[in-house]
């Protein structure tokens, strides 16, 4: 079966279906760079260095490794950053089947043979309660995430590619995640996947 890259925006359920396709087609799972936790750290720091140091202090294990912080330019850190995750996503894709969540799966393994990218999204307003539906917080906080992590999402798919993640044309599939539960879109995707094979 393919590599299954994931793009999900907030509240459209990736952090959900992610994991469950994983087990579902009995592979292993990649998670994302960007979380919640992480975006509101961004949200609060809001510079252009400080964007790339809060992503550099995720560890190796998480998928990017650190680079120099002190190197020449700006430039050169984030071309080290997009060769660093697409290393990382090109050898977890290498080790066999994987579900990637975020990361900018689609774009790092573009040119992957096998790789089959889906992009899970909806509109804003439905995201805000699936989101309080799936992590059990209140609706400002919802809203409040949606915004921080909606745009650090993008940001850091802007900065390494210079494109826009929510562009439809980067996947094989869109899937309105605040139509689809969870389980719907993982016997979706699955269904695309092993046809894919």
């Amino acid at each position: 079966m393919p590599v299954v890259t994931l793009s999900a925006s907030y509240g459209s359920g990736g952090s959900e279906v992610g994991p469950a396709l994983g087990r579902r087609l009995g592979v292993a799972f990649v998670d994302r760079v960007v979380s919640p936790e992480v975006a509101h750290r961004l949200a609060e720091a809001e510079s252009g260095s400080l964007f790339w140091r809060v992503i550099r202090s995720i560890s190796p294990a998480g998928g990017l490794t650190a680079g120099s912080i002190h190197a020449a330019s700006e430039l050169d850190d984030r071309l080290t950053d997009r060769e660093a995750l697409e290393a990382s996503l090109r050898e977890a894709a290498a080790a066999g089947d994987v579900v990637i969540l975020g990361r900018a799966g689609a774009l790092a393994l573009r040119d992957h043979p096998r790789a089959l990218h889906v992009r899970l999204h909806g509109p804003a307003e439905a995201r805000v309660f699936r989101a309080m539906e799936i992590q059990g917080i209140d609706e400002a906080t919802a809203r409040r995430r949606l915004r921080e992590t909606d745009r650090a999402r993008e940001r850091f798919v802007r900065d390494i590619y210079g494109l826009d993640p929510t562009d439809p044309a980067l996947y094989a599939m869109v899937l309105d995640g605040t139509v689809f539960d969870t389980r719907t879109c993982v016997e979706l995707i699955a269904t695309a996947a092993l046809a894919t094979t």
